[in-house]
């Protein structure tokens, strides 16, 4: 059996080498975007429109599945630690079982048979729990392993960049190809992603095997073990940073197409926009792991929401017609989502290491970092749009005031709280960056050729 060495990720990799590690690792994002966006944003309007659900059906429906898939991410992270305490290939093998239900999931939501026409509510709801299911599992897997490899903050924000970035990529794809290919072509690409992207993972650097890491100096039950995360301190002052900086990100993303239609009288230059956003944050990553040499993990990202701040501030003085003004809103708060996108899980990487739980417990950690990403978005639309309605804001209805309401709410309250993240971010992380930053170093084992 031919072995092949580890790439090393305790120093700064050539960049060639940190590139084949990247891509192998980080190209599995591609696909899990790929059809996240069709799993929550196209699926209500596939069945109302082809099938006739009611929306208040499909809303109960929606809302059951996404409660259900963000209460199971910490037992799924929690699963996933057992699974890397065996090793490295069950974590593979499972994410290739996983993967299929995934693909078989999508291909039942989309194209129900005919026999259960008459049963869609409960087809629907089982299908997207056990698709919900599926997809949770392979991510929190796949973020599990990069926190795993280790290694000094520039590669650890290195790896997680290339996910991200692949995830951007998905993004985009999936946003254009639906309308283009259809729904069966679709589901064909989405099938050849994955499996590509699952063979890529293959390749990828291991993380170190249980043998090459202490094992904890008492046997915890399977409950504690769920909820140790929460007993860290650390991990709780992160989370919170991280979930008021999400907060802050997604209330802007529920309300642009409010503001770019009411605000600005643009509805022309959606695509434009949401082009321009999506492509700056892309390109950003490389430059902001320049700076995360110099600065470390926590001072880049405190750049990247002062960045974020000053530009939504500019957005607030926008109105009808500064299509252009928007646009560079558009680059510089993409530019500022590149930081977001690549930089917290890295910190969390580190925190985990440096609690002694690194090859232990990254799944307890991700599976509640999960549930905070996905209970993020719920919030956000839970108090961005009853705060427009209390507000006054009618969407198409142009008055003064509505408007008024629409810039404060798209702008200035993420903007304060975006400022209150980074409050936090400077007063727990920022001024000691060595403390959330420093990694021990994970051996990583050669693996060998099937």
């Amino acid at each position: 059996m031919a072995t092949r060495p580890p790439a090393p990720p305790f120093a700064a990799p050539s960049p060639a080498l940190g590139a084949r590690a990247g891509l192998a690792y980080g190209l599995l994002g591609l696909p899990l975007a790929f059809v996240a966006l069709p799993l929550y944003v196209h699926l209500p309007h596939h069945y109302a429109n082809t099938y006739g659900v009611p929306l208040a059906a499909l809303g109960a429906l929606l809302l059951m599945a996404r409660l259900f898939d963000a209460l199971t991410d910490p037992l799924l992270g929690r699963w996933s630690d057992s699974l890397f305490a065996r090793s490295h290939r069950w974590v593979l093998w499972v994410g290739a079982v996983s993967a299929g239900v995934l693909l078989l999931g999508m291909v039942a939501l989309f194209f129900p048979p005919h026999g259960v026409r008459a049963h869609l509510p409960t087809w629907v709801l089982l299908g997207l729990i056990v698709t919900y299911t599926a997809f949770s599992q392979l991510a929190i897997a796949h973020q599990s392993w990069a926190a795993r490899l280790g290694g000094a903050p520039v590669w650890r924000a290195h790896i997680v960049a290339w996910r991200e970035g692949a995830a951007l990529v998905g993004v985009v794809l999936a946003s254009v190809l639906p309308s283009v290919l259809g729904w069966p072509a679709w589901v064909t690409v989405f099938g050849l992603l994955l499996a590509g992207a699952w063979w890529a993972w293959w390749w990828a650097p291991v993380p170190a095997t249980p043998r090459d890491v202490a094992p904890p100096t008492t046997t915890r039950p399977w409950a504690q073990s769920l909820t140790h995360p929460w007993r860290q301190r650390p991990f709780r002052r992160l989370l919170g940073v991280f979930v008021l900086s999400g907060l802050a990100s997604a209330m802007p993303a529920t309300l642009v197409l409010f503001f770019i239609q009411d605000r600005l009288g643009a509805a022309d230059w959606e695509p434009v926009f949401l082009a321009t956003y999506f492509v700056a944050a892309a390109a950003s990553m490389p430059l902001w792991l320049r700076r995360v040499r110099h600065w470390g993990l926590a001072r880049t990202w405190l750049a990247g929401m002062l960045l974020a701040c000053a530009t939504f501030i500019w957005a607030a003085t926008l109105g009808q017609g500064d299509v252009w003004g928007f646009w560079l809103v558009c680059a510089l708060s993409g530019l500022a989502l590149g930081t977001d996108l690549a930089l917290p899980s890295a910190l969390l990487a580190g925190l985990i290491a440096q609690q002694g739980d690194q090859g232990q417990r990254e799944g307890a950690y991700f599976g509640w970092w999960n549930l905070a990403t996905k209970l993020n978005l719920a919030l956000a639309a839970g108090l961005a749009l009853p705060l427009l309605g209390w507000l006054g804001y009618v969407p198409g209805q142009h008055t003064e005031s509505g408007l008024r309401a629409l810039t404060w709410a798209y702008a200035v309250v993420p903007c304060a709280i975006k400022l209150a993240a980074a409050a936090l971010l400077y007063g727990y992380f920022a001024r000691h960056p060595l403390l959330a930053e420093t990694a021990h170093p994970a051996a990583l084992t050669p693996k060998e050729t099937p």
